[in-house]
């Protein structure tokens, strides 16, 4: 079978430039490609790493965004690092708030904060699934 990689992931927002200020000022992300307010593209993990693609909401007719808050929560951008409580200090003094800071599961251990949107982002330290679970 032919190798398949995952470039990246777009999420829909209320607002693209505040977006960009989390995942690229607080989050230190790459912003590859402004074009707010109609698009942006974060880069994350250098310049060989996946993308976070930024697209405002759809409004329907009725006037609803695309989403609800519900929907938008159980979105789960996973991403890893090497040293957790060094990017967690990091990320706090940046501002990000989490709402679950360092703790260890019998799977991996991680941290939790929400996005502007209330998407959840995860961090993990070390690579997913190669902590041994059975």
């Amino acid at each position: 079978m032919t190798d398949v990689r995952l470039e990246g992931l777009t999420l829909r927002v209320a607002n693209v430039k505040r977006s960009m200020e989390f995942y690229g000022g607080k989050l230190g992300f790459v912003v590859e490609i402004d074009k707010a307010p109609h698009f942006a593209m974060i880069r994350v993990g250098g310049p060989t790493g996946g993308t976070i693609g930024l697209l405002p909401h759809d409004v329907n007719p009725s006037g609803s965004a695309s989403m609800t808050s519900e929907q938008r929560a159980g979105i789960h951008v996973e991403l890893t690092t090497d040293n957790l409580d060094a990017l967690y200090e990091h990320l706090k003094a940046n501002g990000v708030v989490f709402f679950e800071p360092p703790h260890e599961e019998p799977w991996e251990r991680s941290m939790r904060a929400y996005d502007p949107d209330g998407y959840t982002i995860e961090f993990a330290e070390g690579r997913r699934g190669h902590r041994g679970v059975t």
